[in-house]
């Protein structure tokens, strides 16, 4: 006996595909941003008309846009490119896709590989469970760990934290790959700028989610005599950067102005206090926590609001909600507040874009 693959739509992957907010195609096909929201997260059938609009608005069919899933839609594919035909991995379920994360480096919080090589995929129900129990999540924060054993703790499930920059973790959102994206492009005078960003890169369908606001400075070496920002421009050193789309490598530039971006890049703030504190580096831009972990003087620059973008297609997925009371939980907020920089009282905030 043969069943026929489930039914899924497609409105939300060739939304994104096309370049379009929820409300710019809501606008095209004559319905409300609400119902283009509920209906990509198939909390609402469309009618015969609304999906004839929807259709006519991505410029494809209504089969192609809500009929039954094909073989090549159902099986995984790779976040990005794996190095080997044997690459370990881990595995999750985001927007309806089977994605694979190449584990070519560890996370932020470490997880055994789900497996090694796709032709080796597991099919059983416990793998399939195991898809719709985890939370991903990229960002750059290095306490990521501390949330994510707390999420386990409390909820029983996993969360998977990919290390990537702001923009690096926007562009990963966009494209349907995780669940919610980490930033800190927003300073305390630009209060807006998360905000602002994820309008310029994603739109207005989204949802921004304070963790902390930390602060963020220049790391030099204990044994340095420099004692300030200004002592630390003036001075001749050999700076680490960070590669563009962080939040690091915006302050520095701000910090250095129209000088040239240093050769030597690190790739999170960890990176660049292990730079500093291994002599490849006199100085460069990290949070405090770093800072402090590697034993190096801390400079303060500039404190930073750090959110989670989250799609208001995902809000009423069961892992966000799990989410949402965990970081709202006095016992997090508490363990946070306890980390060199971070400052908790706004954390569990809730604001849209």
């Amino acid at each position: 006996m043969t069943t026929n693959p489930p039914s899924r739509n497609r409105v939300r992957q060739l939304r994104t595909a096309a370049g379009l907010t929820q409300a710019e195609l809501g606008q095209l096909a004559g319905i409300s941003r609400t119902a283009v929201t509920a209906i990509e997260g198939e909390r609402l059938v469309p009618s015969v008309s609304a999906a004839l609009a929807l259709a006519l608005a991505l410029e494809t069919t209504v089969e192609v846009l809500f009929g039954p899933t094909d073989a090549s839609e159902q099986s995984p594919a790779w976040a990005w490119e794996p190095q080997t035909t044997k690459q370990p991995y881990w595995q999750a379920e985001v927007g309806g896709r089977h994605w694979l994360y190449p584990a070519e480096t560890a996370p932020m919080y470490t997880l055994l590989p789900d497996g090694s090589g796709a032709s080796q995929l597991s099919t059983t129900a416990g793998s399939q469970r195991l898809l719709n129990k985890t939370l991903v999540i990229a960002c750059c924060d290095p306490a990521a760990g501390l949330l994510a054993s707390e999420f386990a703790q409390a909820t029983g499930q996993r969360m998977l934290i990919l290390s990537h920059s702001s923009r690096e973790a926007l562009k990963l959102l966009r494209e349907g790959k995780v669940h919610l994206a980490g930033l800190h492009l927003s300073s305390a005078d630009e209060t807006e700028g998360n905000a602002q960003v994820v309008r310029e890169v994603l739109g207005s369908d989204y949802q921004l989610l304070r963790i902390a606001r930390w602060q963020e400075g220049i790391a030099v070496a204990s044994s340095s005599r420099i004692k300030s920002v200004r002592g630390a421009l003036r001075s001749k050193l050999r700076w680490v950067g960070r590669e563009p789309g962080s939040g690091a490598r915006q302050c520095l530039d701000r910090l250095l102005g129209n000088r040239s971006s240093p050769r030597r890049v690190a790739h999170n703030h960890r990176g660049v206090a292990d730079a500093v504190n291994s002599g490849w580096a006199d100085a460069g831009v990290c949070v405090e926590l770093t800072s402090s972990e590697a034993g190096l003087v801390f400079l303060p620059v500039q404190i930073e609001a750090y959110d989670l973008c989250i799609p208001n297609a995902f809000l009423d997925d069961p892992r966000i909600q799990a989410l949402l009371k965990v970081v709202r939980s006095t016992n997090y907020r508490r363990l946070l507040d306890s980390l060199p920089g971070y400052e908790a009282s706004t954390t569990g905030e809730l604001s849209a874009c």
